[in-house]
């Protein structure tokens, strides 16, 4: 069997804060399988899933985890995988910024690409937008659809606050939904919107959502202040303390 996702890139991944709450974890679990399924690979169980994970990081917190999902099969472009292998990388998490600065991305986003719905090892077009804000001093870059329409940053979901509500960037603009704005989602109603990037600044605040920080302030877009909406901020980020860590006691014994 040879390695798919070293030659074709189909494989998936899910990056995981360590340690998360069962919900959480079960999250990323049911995000990697939907994927698996929808792309044809091979996938484990919940169960193995989790011991692999629970064996890899040897009762340790505070951890960045990336769960690689590998397909196997055959070397023709067009072959169905037919095993899978597994890959986990374990580091210390770094230190995760409160509040960013983003540009806007020079690549576009189709919103009817069907990889970007899935977190696939296919990951060189977010490399590239992560890559070029980086060097041009910014902490990610914000896609934008050929439609014009706001998607995500490179790493990150975006949620918008304007009064009392929050909206999100609808999820056919061409985005990948993440685990950590589907976990705010189910304490909180969120709109999906078509957002278009000029319309931005018209909101009280503008955050960035991913697994590694949780909640982040989006301070300005491309040297544009925006405004900040620190109680928004506080509120959301109590609410996403609850991703983290529960007692061993809190998982079902009966896996």
């Amino acid at each position: 069997m040879l390695n798919r996702t070293l030659l074709f890139g189909e494989g998936l991944f899910e990056t995981i804060r360590w340690k998360p709450s069962e919900e959480k974890l079960k999250l990323h679990y049911n995000r990697l399988l939907t994927s698996a399924q929808a792309l044809g690979i091979p996938c484990p169980s919940f169960e193995e899933f989790f011991n692999e994970l629970m064996e890899a990081v040897s009762n340790h917190d505070g951890l960045y985890v990336k769960y690689v999902l590998l397909s196997k099969g055959g070397d023709y472009l067009a072959d169905s995988p037919e095993e899978y292998g597994k890959l986990i990388v374990v580091k210390d998490l770094k230190p995760q910024p409160s509040s960013v600065s983003l540009c806007l991305s020079p690549y576009r986003r189709h919103s009817s690409d069907p990889v970007c719905r899935h977190k696939t090892t296919s990951y060189l077009f977010n490399l590239l937008v992560k890559r070029d804000a980086i060097n041009r001093g910014f902490w990610d870059g914000v896609i934008v659809s050929e439609k014009g329409h706001v998607c995500e940053t490179s790493t990150s979901n975006l949620l918008l606050v304007k009064g009392s509500r929050l909206f999100t960037p609808a999820r056919d603009s061409g985005l990948l939904w993440g685990t950590t704005i589907e976990f705010l989602r189910r304490r909180l109603t969120i709109e999906e919107e078509y957002i278009s990037l000029d319309h931005l600044e018209k909101y009280d605040g503008v955050f960035v959502i991913n697994s590694l920080l949780l909640c982040g302030v989006v301070e300005s877009i491309e040297g544009k202040a925006l405004r900040v909406d620190l109680q928004a901020y506080g509120e959301i980020r109590n609410i996403l303390k609850d991703c983290l860590w529960l007692p061993p006691e809190a998982y079902p014994q009966d896996r």
